[in-house]
C-alpha cells in the first residue's frame, strides 16, 4: 500500500511540475508575441519613431480642418480636445473592419468628444462603419476631397492618431492597442 502512495505522490509532483512548465512556456510565448507584434510595427512605421502611414509626424501641427460630423457636429483642428484619438477607416479595407470591434469596445469607454472616426466616402459603403462608431465616437464621412485625411497627411487604413490641444500631433499608430497607455481618449 506504500509503495501505491508513493507512486501516486511521484505521479502528483510530475503533474505539478508539467503544469508549471506549460505556464512559464504560455508566458513566454505571450512575451514573444508581444515583441513580434511590436516589431511588425516599427517596420510598418518604416523604422523606429517614424510616422505610420505618411502622416504628420509625432510633435508636428496637423494642417488645417473644419468638418461636418454625421449627427451636424461642427470639428475643427484648433478645438481639438486634449487627448483626442482619430481613427481613420475605409470601407474597402480589411484590417479597418478586422480592428472595428475593438475599436468600437475601446471607444465605448471614452469620452465620446475625445474620439474622431474619419471614414473614407469615397471607396465602398460607409454604412457598418457609420453605424457602429456613432454611438461611441464622432464620426465624420469625407467624399472628395478628404480634408481631414489630407490635414493629417493619411496615406493608408487603418491608421491612428492621438492629437493635443489644437492639433499637435502625440502618436501615430497602426493598431488601437497600440494607443499609448493612459490616453484621454
Amino acid at each position: 500500500m506504500s509503495i501505491l502512495i508513493a507512486i501516486a505522490v511521484l505521479v502528483g509532483i510530475l503533474c505539478l511540475a508539467c503544469l508549471l512548465l506549460t505556464l512559464a512556456v504560455v508566458r513566454r510565448l505571450r512575451e514573444h508575441t508581444k515583441l513580434i507584434d511590436a516589431l511588425y510595427e516599427a517596420v510598418d512605421l518604416g523604422g523606429l519613431g517614424g510616422a505610420a502611414s505618411g502622416g504628420v509626424p509625432v510633435g508636428e501641427l496637423v494642417g488645417d480642418f473644419a468638418a461636418t460630423t454625421v449627427d451636424g457636429g461642427r470639428v475643427r483642428r484648433d478645438v481639438l480636445p486634449e487627448g483626442t484619438v482619430v481613427a481613420f477607416l475605409s470601407p474597402d479595407c480589411a484590417g479597418c473592419h478586422e480592428q472595428l470591434p475593438e475599436l468600437a469596445s475601446w471607444a465605448a469607454g471614452q469620452d465620446r468628444s475625445r474620439v474622431l472616426a474619419v471614414v473614407d466616402g469615397r471607396s465602398g459603403d460607409p454604412a457598418p462603419l457609420v453605424s457602429t462608431l456613432s454611438p461611441v465616437a464622432q464620426v465624420i464621412v469625407e467624399d472628395a476631397p478628404a480634408q481631414v485625411a489630407d490635414a493629417f497627411k493619411i496615406q493608408s487604413f487603418p491608421t491612428f492618431c492621438q492629437v493635443g490641444a489644437g492639433g499637435r500631433v502625440l502618436a501615430t499608430v497602426r493598431r488601437v492597442s497600440r494607443l499609448p497607455a493612459g490616453s484621454a481618449a
